[in-house]
């Protein structure tokens, strides 16, 4: 676990941050044949539960405002880890990428659906040479295989700088 000699979540746990950009609070009403019947709340809980086991805070977020977004990663900076689906501001957008890259933890970037498999234009990201942590094309399951992975992430980095 994370010791960053002061609390950071609750009861001193590391914080992973979530946050979820433009329509995907709709889950349940998008797109079946992309999104499945999976809902923001189902994602919100699964990733808490999950992070939970490893006695991580898990603080969920989502926002069809792209200022609003920025915002919250600003206010989360020194989150101990980010699990992001900013949606379609994936494909474009450069402020949130530069929000991103001033994060102090680990990041991971997640999609429901399978990008590479939809339109040409999901199929780029500004923020895939920035991530720590890629999935795409796995639903909830993707998740949290996320949270697992920024975990481990977000330890190994903390054994490297006690190490120094």
């Amino acid at each position: 676990m994370i010791d960053r000699g002061e609390a950071s979540g609750v009861e001193g746990r590391p914080q992973m941050i979530v946050l979820h950009g433009p329509n995907l609070n709709m889950l349940g009403r998008r797109s079946a044949e992309h999104y499945g019947r999976l809902t923001l709340e189902k994602i919100h809980l699964s990733v808490t539960a999950e992070a939970g086991l490893f006695e991580w805070e898990a603080v969920c977020h989502q926002t069809n405002c792209e200022g609003e977004f920025i915002e919250l990663v600003q206010q989360y900076l020194d989150g101990d880890a980010f699990l992001v689906n900013p949606g379609a501001w994936t494909h474009y957008s450069y402020a949130v990428r530069d929000a991103l890259e001033m994060a102090s933890g680990p990041i991971a970037e997640v999609h429901i659906s399978d990008i590479y498999e939809r339109e040409e234009w999901r199929r780029k990201s500004v923020l895939e040479d920035l991530v720590d942590v890629r999935i795409w094309g796995r639903g909830l399951e993707g998740y949290l295989e996320a949270v697992r992975e920024l975990i481990r992430v977000a330890e190994r980095r903390e054994r490297m700088g006690r190490s120094e």
